[in-house]
């Protein structure tokens, strides 16, 4: 089971790895081909640049005051003007000869002296003008230019991993989670299955033994129907794990759900195995309810199964299990409180924590049961606690708010019987000699609602009552 997750793992990190080292090499080859780009445009520049400079120190210059980095050389007849300061290297005296021979204007690029230059020469006002340009600036700039595209390029492999790497793990996140998703339903399966299964067993077991001969038809037909009702738990609870599993799962609607009746049908679901045990599971309740709160009933069901199964596995033979149902305001309590071997309150910390394992006792006190038991608590806006000491036994309480309009309702039906069975207060005196009972005159309103309207009140004044005879005189 540990090497699966480790080869997944490794799986992970060799696909992040693919991907980042592909991003990278893309982003790379992008900001090559745009340095190449940049330093070719950047030379394309230089060269028109000082075609048209020279092209305009030709024509307009003067040789004696002549542009910035430029030398110009008139050539008239044999007589040879230079610019002041030219390299003794310039002009370049057989490309002055051919176009004085043929008036063709060339331009190109020389080296002389271990320099650079690009030159022009052409006849302009009869005179052959030639003019120099050193490239030797350009070509510092040009050096610069290495050095940025080399620094951009590097900065560019450095970002194009930092990159890679985040869209990697972006890319193979959901992966993972699928992964983990699948790990996790796998393991949610078989913690959920266990318990209703077992309970199927015991009860196949026990009817296996009542089928033998001398056996109460009447105690198969009690079996047979909490099996009937196991298997559709079952069936419930193989569906709650199929929509888990799901990606995008919906929230399911919540109802109305009695958290009393609930015990008593998981109490009376473990019986068999109370039986077998020689355990008792009891239900009790404190205070008035209903114990009625909003959530999913079959998450709801496996959240007391849990707990109870729970308490099953820590619990000796011919122990106690009490579910304590209490109504406190707003709020729902169901205590699930065992005499087994108890906990350490310093395990209180990671309790709930997925696959940690208790130290005493055969069931998994610290397991997946008790992560998912959080997890649907939470979800019902609820919170679980735990106490215990080791061989005192274990309380799991669980409060959920309680579904308001019911407790309202409730409420108010109280009311009503508490109103209807107090007596109407009758106003009367007791004449002080002869000791009867006269009643006031009260005034009556009788409403009665006909076709035409309704009637007038009407006064009724009750009569006088009747005068007592004095009694006859004893005949002698």
């Amino acid at each position: 089971m540990s090497r699966t997750p480790d080869l997944e793992r490794r799986l992970l990190v060799r696909a992040r790895a693919v991907i980042t080292a592909e991003v990278a090499g893309a982003v790379t080859l992008v900001v090559a081909l745009v340095g190449m780009l940049v330093y070719c445009v950047t030379i394309e520049g230089q060269e028109s640049s000082a075609r048209r400079d020279l092209a305009v120190a030709v024509e307009r210059a003067d040789t004696a005051h002549p542009p910035p980095c430029v030398w110009l050389f008139d050539l008239r007849g044999n007589a040879l003007t230079t610019s002041p300061g030219a390299p003794a290297d310039l002009p370049v005296r057989s490309v002055l000869r051919r176009v004085a021979a043929d008036h063709r204007t060339r331009v190109g690029r020389v080296t002389v002296g271990g320099r650079a230059y690009v030159v022009r020469t052409a006849v302009h006002g009869g005179v052959v003008r030639q003019a120099a340009i050193d490239l030797r600036y350009q070509m510092e700039e040009r050096r610069r230019l290495y050095v940025a595209l080399a620094v951009a390029e590097a900065a560019g492999l450095a970002a194009a991993l930092l990159v890679g790497q985040l869209l990697s793990r972006r890319a193979i996140a959901p992966l993972g989670e699928a992964l983990a998703r699948q790990r996790r339903f796998v393991a949610d399966a078989s913690h959920e299955l266990r318990t209703p299964l077992t309970q199927l067993h015991t009860r196949a077991q026990l009817l296996e033994r009542r089928l033998r001969p001398g056996g109460d038809p009447s105690d198969l037909a009690t079996e047979l129907g909490r099996m009937v009702t196991g298997t559709r738990r079952l069936g419930e609870v193989i569906d709650d794990l199929l929509l888990s599993a799901q990606l995008s799962q919906s929230r399911r609607p919540f109802g109305v759900v009695d958290l009393g009746a609930l015990a008593d049908d998981l109490a009376a679901a473990e019986s068999a195995r109370a039986e077998e045990r020689r355990a008792t599971v009891e239900v009790r309740r404190r205070g008035a309810g209903p114990y009625v709160v909003r959530g999913v009933e079959p998450a709801l069901r496996r959240v007391v199964t849990s707990l109870i199964d729970n308490a099953f596995g820590h619990i000796a033979p011919g122990g106690h299990i009490t579910v304590t149902l209490t109504r406190s305001g707003a709020t729902v309590e169901l205590e699930v409180r065992d005499d087994g071997v108890g906990l350490d309150p310093r395990d209180a910390e990671r309790l709930f924590t997925r696959f940690a394992r208790g130290e005493h006792g055969t069931g998994r006190r610290f397991g997946l049961g008790l992560a998912l038991v959080r997890e649907v608590v939470d979800g019902h806006g609820g919170t679980i606690e735990v106490d215990g000491r080791p061989g005192a036994g274990a309380a799991f309480t669980v409060r959920l708010p309680a579904e308001l309009q019911t407790v309202r309702t409730e409420a108010a039906r109280a009311e009503a019987v508490r109103a209807e069975a107090a007596p109407e207060p009758v106003r009367a005196a007791a004449e002080p000699r002869t000791g009867r009972v006269s009643a006031e005159p009260r005034t009556v309103r009788a409403a009665a609602e006909s076709r035409a309207g309704r009637a007038e009140p009407v006064e009724v004044t009750p009569s006088p009552p009747p005068p007592v005879a004095a009694p006859p005189s004893p005949s002698r």
